[in-house]
C-alpha cells in the first residue's frame, strides 16, 4: 500500500487560496478512496473532502469546504490535490491526507501540512 505524504501548506489571507498535495510513494492505485481531513486548533481530526482513485468520478465534501475546496488526482504522478479557495480563519489547522472517506479511514497519518489562514 502507497503511503501519503502531505505538502503546501501555509499563511494566507481570508479570502485567500492555497493548494495542497498529497503524494504517494509507490503506485496510487494501491489506494481506492483517498481523503484530505484537517485538524483545527484544539479539535479532532474531520473530515473534509474524499475521491476515488479507481474508475469512477466519485468525489465527496463536507458541508463546510462544498463550493469552495475541490479535490482532484493526477494518476500519473501518483497524487491527489486540494484546491482551497475564499478560504477563511476556521479553515486554518494541519491537513492531512489518507486512504478513506467520511465515514472510515484507513492505514497511519502522516506529520500533515499547517494551513493558517490568517489577517
Amino acid at each position: 500500500q502507497a503511503q501519503l505524504v502531505e505538502s503546501g501548506g501555509d499563511l494566507v489571507q481570508p479570502g485567500g487560496s492555497l493548494r495542497l498535495f498529497c503524494a504517494a510513494s509507490g503506485s496510487i492505485f494501491s489506494l481506492h478512496f483517498v481523503g484530505w481531513y484537517l485538524q483545527a486548533p484544539g479539535k479532532g481530526r474531520e473530515f473534509d473532502a474524499s475521491i476515488s482513485i479507481r474508475g469512477s468520478r466519485y468525489t465527496d465534501y463536507a458541508d463546510s469546504v462544498k463550493g469552495r475546496f475541490t479535490i482532484s488526482k493526477d494518476n500519473g504522478k501518483n497524487t491527489v490535490y486540494l484546491q482551497m479557495k475564499s478560504l477563511k480563519t476556521e479553515d486554518t489547522g494541519v491537513y492531512y491526507c489518507n486512504q478513506g472517506t467520511r465515514v472510515w479511514t484507513s492505514g497511519s497519518w502522516g506529520q500533515g501540512t499547517q494551513v493558517t489562514v490568517s489577517s
